[in-house]
């Protein structure tokens, strides 16, 4: 996969994104829930695209909400929808490099996954900007073959296959405890806790 690929898919992808967005509050609240999405966290949204878990946090009241995509188009209407909150933050970058002046309590990425060309920089990269204690959840709102099936349909090579629970717990391993996990046909979470030596 080549990155600006990627990010040439989710820009042209940008504009029409929100109208094709089915929120199932069922499964977020089950993702938020065993992410330990909860009060006063500073939360970073991995692969945010144009904020569509945001008003999710705001509910929670979460401490701030820090979102980064690589794609410039989804983070421009990010910005526009939340422009009126102050501690919500948009940042246009790779995750896989990302630097933060401050570390985060929780790391979700959602519905984004097989989207990273390199998933082991991008779990280590996140490792580094947890504070002790900080938890990374990965989830999406469908099962790995239903995500397949939904990814056949996509001509450009932006994709790569949702790693099976165990394997996402042994990419997790270095850095993580992992307490969740879940993996079923319509739906997949993976989390962990940031180990103590880190």
């Amino acid at each position: 996969m080549n990155k600006q690929d990627i990010i040439s898919f989710f820009n042209a992808l940008a504009p029409t994104w929100d109208s094709g967005t089915i929120k199932e509050k069922d499964k977020i609240k089950k993702i938020f829930d065993l992410g330990d999405i909860s009060e006063n966290c500073k939360v970073l949204d991995v692969a945010c695209g144009t904020g569509v878990l945001i008003s999710d946090y705001i509910d929670r009241k979460v401490k701030s909400i820090t979102g980064i995509d690589i794609s410039p188009a989804m983070i421009k209407i990010a910005k526009e929808k939340f422009s009126s909150f102050s501690d919500v933050s948009f940042v246009c970058g790779d995750i896989e490099s990302a630097a933060f002046e401050e570390k985060f309590d929780r790391v979700m990425i959602y519905n984004a996954f097989p989207h990273f060309s390199n998933p082991e920089n991008v779990i280590e990269n996140i490792a580094g900007l947890l504070s002790s204690g900080g938890r990374l959840t990965v989830a999406h709102n469908m099962g790995i073959e239903e995500l397949e099936k939904h990814h056949s349909t996509i001509k450009a090579d932006v994709s790569k296959r949702l790693p099976e629970a165990d394997e996402m717990e042994k990419l997790f391993q270095p850095y993580f405890e992992t307490d969740v996990k879940i993996s079923e046909k319509d739906i997949y979470i993976v989390s962990g806790v940031k180990k103590k030596q880190l």
